[in-house]
Parts: C-alpha cells; sequence; structure tokens
C-alpha cells in the first residue's frame, strides 16, 4: 500500500491515519505487539523514520504504547481524542443525559467517601452564585458566565468528592461541554431556572452520607432541564 503525500508532515499525518484505520479495524487486537518499524514501512513504501513519528503521535494519543526492548503494543483501537471531539459536538440532551449519569454516580460515592473541605467547596461555589444574584436583583447577577462558572464549579467539587481518579479526570475534560450547554439553557427563556434549592438539596443529602439520597437528588436537579429539552425536540 503505498502512500504519497506532498510533503514530510503530511505524509506523516498519513500515515498516522493509515495506522489508526487498520487499529479500528481490528487488524491488531488489543494487547497485540504491532509490526516492527521495517515491516510498516516496506508495508506502507515510506522511510522507517516517518513510521516512527507517526508511532509516536498514537502513543501520545493513547492507541499505542511503546515498551523497552518488546515492542510497540495496542492499547485502544479508537482514539480517544475522537471520543472526546465527538462529546463536544454533542447536542444539549447528549450533555444533559452524560452529565446524569456521571453526576447520579459521582453523588452516591460522595456520599460516602466526601471530606470536610469537599463539602466546603461545594458550599461556597453555592454561596458565590447566590451572592452573585442577589447583588444587583438581576437574573444569574447580570453575568450568565461568572454565573455557570459557579454552577460548574459545585458539580466540579461534587465528582472530586467522589474520590474517583477516573471519574475526576473524565469530567474535568467535559466540563467544557457541560459549561456550554449550561450557558446555551440558562440563555433560553423556554428552558427551567435554577433553583437553588434543588443544588443545596444534593449537597444536604451528601453531607448527610447517605448516597441513595445523593444519587436520587442529583438525578432529580438534572431532570427537569432534560425533559424541557425533549418537550423543545419533540415540537421541532
Amino acid at each position: 500500500m503505498a502512500l504519497q503525500a506532498a510533503g514530510r508532515q503530511s505524509l506523516v499525518d498519513t500515515v498516522v491515519e493509515a495506522l489508526r484505520a487498520q487499529l479500528a479495524a481490528g487488524t491488531w487486537p488489543v494487547g497485540e505487539r504491532i509490526p516492527t518499524e521495517y515491516a510498516l514501512a516496506e508495508q506502507l513504501q515510506v522511510g522507517r523514520n516517518t513510521v516512527r513519528e507517526a508511532v509516536r503521535v498514537l502513543v501520545h494519543a493513547g492507541m499505542l504504547r511503546s515498551r523497552q526492548g518488546e515492542g510497540t503494543f495496542v492499547v485502544s483501537q479508537a482514539d480517544p481524542g475522537d471520543i472526546m471531539r465527538g462529546v463536544q459536538r454533542a447536542g444539549i440532551r447528549d450533555v444533559l443525559e452524560l452529565r446524569i449519569a456521571l453526576e447520579a454516580e459521582a453523588a452516591r460515592l460522595a456520599a460516602q467517601r466526601h471530606r470536610p473541605d469537599d463539602l466546603d467547596r461545594m458550599r461556597a461555589a453555592l454561596d458565590a452564585q447566590a451572592a452573585l444574584e442577589a447583588a444587583n436583583g438581576q437574573p444569574f447577577g447580570g453575568d450568565l458566565e461568572l454565573y455557570a462558572d459557579h454552577d460548574v464549579a459545585f458539580h466540579r467539587a461534587v465528582v472530586e468528592a467522589a474520590h474517583n481518579t477516573a471519574l475526576t479526570a473524565t469530567y474535568a475534560w467535559f466540563s467544557s461541554s457541560v459549561r456550554e450547554a449550561l450557558l446555551t439553557s440558562l440563555g433560553d427563556e423556554q428552558m427551567p431556572r435554577m433553583v437553588h434549592g434543588d443544588h443545596r438539596a444534593v449537597l444536604d443529602a451528601i453531607a448527610s452520607g447517605d448516597p441513595e439520597a445523593a444519587e436520587k437528588a442529583a438525578r432529580a436537579l438534572l431532570e427537569p432541564p432534560k425533559q424541557a429539552v425533549e418537550k423543545l425536540l419533540a415540537e421541532r
């Protein structure tokens, strides 16, 4: 399979895409060692340095892993970057459904594992949000973006209180999509207004150490906007 490209960098990109396609197709199962640089260079009819650079890109992307003296092995057949970019392109309903899945479980775990400083961060975010809105009597305190930042800070504090490294890392990346969807929702008069008591209910359930109540409160918090979005979509 000969690959042609105008320049070296574009040729590396072409090789990256060719290897990514073979990984996605299952040419090499997860855990299996991929062919050597020499074999791949022969197969793709490019230089070994080009293959080496392309493999380095896929190692950085989390699809491959190099082991000194053993070779390069398949970690994932899907590019994590593509998955995350798919989340960024998701609509508000999709973001809300994923939020419910992540935040309900996070709240349940937080009720079991939280520390005093976790609760302090949650309270600080809600207090800042309430103070902003009370400052001049305008909806969202007249500053939609800062209001959204405080809201996201609360939800991140809930997730961090679960003390699950994988969940925290996933939500940290996902929170940018949460913020964008939240800004869109807050600016839409057809969406339900945010109720501070619903956030406090999540905090109180976590503080009480009741996992079931915390999960239920987290779901109840996001259910009204999800239903509103579903109604709007059905009307279109």
